[in-house]
């Protein structure tokens, strides 16, 4: 399996949710991601990440709460957000780039 930083580095775009068990809100985001990806298709790639398993890539980005979404275009962060967010929303946020 590829690694974080592979994967953010050769997609052209990768929202990455950061994510906990045991986050109320985080289990709410699933179902939205899961509506995004099926807008957005092949356009970006979503990657789910807990941070209790991952937590060396969470303090590397500062990830203070859970969920916090981050938009990595070409490998570099170009948007980030802490907190539930719409399908609409993160589509916005997508086509922007």
């Amino acid at each position: 399996m590829a690694s974080f930083s592979e994967i953010v580095s050769k997609s052209d775009l990768v929202l990455v949710d950061f994510f906990a068990e045991w986050c109320g809100p985080c289990k709410t985001m699933a179902p939205i991601l899961k509506e995004l990806k099926s807008r957005v298709g092949d356009k970006a790639t979503i990657l789910k990440m807990d941070v209790d398993k991952n937590p060396h890539t969470a303090s590397q980005y500062q990830v203070q709460g859970v969920p916090t979404l981050m938009l990595f275009k070409g490998g570099k962060l170009v948007w980030r957000q802490s907190g539930v967010t719409s399908a609409q929303q993160l589509q916005t946020v997508i086509d922007q780039y």
